[in-house]
């Protein structure tokens, strides 16, 4: 079992294998019990997000780290990959811009920008 920083560092190895855009990553894990890490990144288009979250998918499958959960694959404007510590968010930049879920969980937790 690969522990929660293994599993970030796989998510984003997999988000810039498809160039992803604007990756963010938030450390959570003194927020909240639901996860240690938080990763945010955009892509292009509808077709660019879904393929960026089915490219973490792979991943976490291959290095036997099924996702717990996915949701918002039908449309492509945010996909959510729960990967237990670790929860990815994939979204257009429209959507990540009105949402601003980095802000509201950076109030507190340090973030890096990992481009």
């Amino acid at each position: 079992m690969m522990d929660s920083l293994a599993v970030k560092e796989l998510a984003q190895a997999a988000l810039d294998d498809l160039k992803a855009v604007n990756v963010e990553v938030l450390d959570v894990g003194a927020l909240t019990d639901v996860m240690e890490y938080l990763v945010v990144a955009s892509g292009t288009s509808n077709r660019h997000v879904k393929s960026l979250a089915d490219n973490v998918i792979v991943a976490a499958k291959k290095a036997g780290m099924p996702p717990l959960g996915v949701e918002g694959q039908d449309t492509g404007e945010w996909v959510l990959v729960d990967l237990g510590g670790v929860v990815v968010h994939v979204m257009l930049p429209a959507t990540r811009a009105f949402y601003d879920i980095e802000r509201l969980w950076s109030v507190d937790a340090p973030a890096r920008r990992e481009d």
